[in-house]
């Protein structure tokens, strides 16, 4: 697909795309005969995994180590998998700790919504 589609359907802009591309966070699979970043569906996965980092605070460096595991993971011997086993329940701890801390911002936000519609109703 081509990068509209890919934009489309992942739910950012364009220049969110290409500034990934840019980054090397993720390359297109191909180019048209017009030179066109050309997707597919397994770019499309990879991206949704890159979002999902983005609000838990992940750096660019963190997600390309985290993308690099993912991608080493199915080919790994089993010395090499243990290892990247190892780095990936480090990221999985880093995720769940942000987790926390966004749930306890979503709580203090609900607080303050609250606090405010307590004040007009008085």
């Amino acid at each position: 697909m081509q990068i509209g589609k890919f934009a489309e359907r992942s739910g950012v802009s364009i220049h969110t795309i290409r500034h990934y591309d840019e980054v090397g966070l993720l390359r297109p699979s191909g180019r048209s005969e017009g030179g066109f970043r050309l997707y597919t569906e397994e770019d499309l996965e990879r991206f949704l995994v890159i979002r999902r980092m983005k609000p838990l605070g992940f750096s660019l460096e963190e997600m390309r180590q985290v993308l690099d595991v993912v991608d080493a993971l199915p080919k790994a011997g089993e010395t090499d998998r243990e290892e990247l086993e190892a780095r990936l329940d480090g990221f999985i701890t880093a995720a769940r700790e942000r987790r926390a801390k966004v749930l306890a911002q979503v709580a203090m936000a609900d607080e303050f919504i609250g606090l405010l519609e307590e004040r007009r109703s008085s």
